[in-house]
């Protein structure tokens, strides 16, 4: 509704009108495509030729700032508009960015290693300027902290890649685990805005629950503080105090789902999915805390319930609500779409819980999974996103 020329914006095809279309296609369409090609890669199969540095080395970078930075992106470059008042980037300048991506992307194949590294970073550093130049246009303070996350997140992407190119594994993971905590960071900036506004606006209440500002700043400074300790290694080996710092940041968000959680909820898809979601988050910061304290032998298991219950759960929900609010339509999912949410959820569950038990059998379940809940949104959300928006308008 903000973009100034609407004649213009309305002769700019459909899927490069605003971030959200292109980025939420692209970063489900890695996701649905990245755990069958890691099961194939892992049981040795020659489908595709090794990527640089492995295939290990692109398992964990692409689910982490492939897939997860395109959904970001995605999400942040429309908000931003919303946040704002000023148009978001469409037309053009999107598809460049939308390249830039994609080559970030095959250059794991047959690419030159210098290429890899910079179209990565160009990606996240392209990201930051959009949104630092449009909310410093209208002095928008609030939400300075997520162009810092933008930058850092190039910063770990630059650790994780340059450790590829030089084989040094550790600089890989410490690259990798600091992105996962500050996409945590996002997670719960984003997430403490919109989860409680989503669920009073879907169940009709009065109002929403308001925030605790001092838990706010001390969610957002904790996964900032844990990122920052993968980023230096000291966190990569188990350490009591770390543990303690994961411990208070679990019961930190457990605190915030319970001041959210209203019985109405659990009826309506659309809320249930972002709530569960969030419970994840807060099992894996339990998860890790045990880990830290020696409690539990595979930190894998902590990994996996922040990673597929607590991010993707989270980026499912956020995509099947967003795509259908900003593409005019109303806020009701398409029919049998819920099954996506309880098939993330399960595949979460199999991965964490029965991989110590059936590894290779949980494996290719929880991908099967994962696959199908990213396939169901493809089917149902593409033809949307492809398409003009339902009310006539742009965006």
């Amino acid at each position: 509704m903000q973009i100034l020329d609407k004649r213009s914006a309305l002769a700019i095809w459909p899927v490069l009108r605003l971030g959200f279309r292109p980025f939420f296609l692209l970063g489900a369409l890695l996701a649905l495509l990245a755990i069958p090609l890691w099961l194939l890669a892992l049981n040795g199969s020659g489908l595709l030729p090794s990527p640089a540095g492995g295939w290990l080395a692109w398992h964990r970078h692409e689910l982490v700032f492939g897939f997860a930075g395109a959904i970001i992106a995605g999400f942040l470059l429309t908000a931003v508009q919303t946040w704002s008042g000023r148009p978001g980037l469409s037309g053009k300048p999107l598809a460049a960015l939308v390249l830039v991506w994609l080559l970030g992307r095959l250059s794991w194949w047959g690419g030159a290693p210098w290429l890899l590294l910079l179209s990565n970073l160009a990606f996240f550093a392209a990201c930051a300027w959009v949104m630092g130049r449009t909310l410093w246009a209208v002095r928008q303070q609030r939400n300075y902290p997520i162009v810092a996350l933008l930058l850092l997140l190039g910063g770990a992407d630059a650790l994780s890649l340059v450790g590829v190119l030089q084989h040094n594994d550790a600089w890989q993971r410490q690259g990798v685990w600091t992105a996962l905590w500050l996409v945590v960071a996002m997670m719960g900036l984003i997430g403490g805005r919109v989860i409680p506004f989503f669920t009073q606006r879907g169940l009709g209440r009065q109002q929403a629950v308001q925030p605790w500002i001092w838990l706010d700043w001390t969610l957002l400074l904790g996964s900032a503080l844990i990122a920052l300790l993968h980023a230096a290694g000291q966190a990569m080996q188990p350490q009591v105090w770390i543990g303690a710092l994961f411990a208070t940041l679990g019961l930190g968000h457990l605190l915030r789902l319970l001041r959210w959680f209203d019985g109405g909820l659990l009826r309506v898809p659309l809320l249930w999915s972002l709530h569960l979601a969030y419970a994840w988050l807060v099992l894996a910061c339990m998860g890790m805390a045990l880990w830290h304290f020696g409690w539990l032998n595979n930190v894998s298991l902590a990994l996996h319930a922040l990673t597929v219950g607590a991010m993707a759960g989270l980026i499912l929900a956020m995509l099947a609500r967003v795509s259908l609010g900003h593409t005019g339509r109303p806020l009701e999912l398409p029919r049998g779409f819920a099954l996506a949410f309880v098939l993330l959820n399960l595949g979460g569950l199999i991965r964490v819980f029965a991989t110590p038990f059936w590894y290779r059998e949980a494996l290719w379940l929880a991908g099967l999974c994962w696959s199908l809940a990213f396939a169901q949104y493809l089917w149902c959300y593409a033809p949307m996103l492809l398409r003009t928006r339902a009310d006539g308008h742009p965006g």
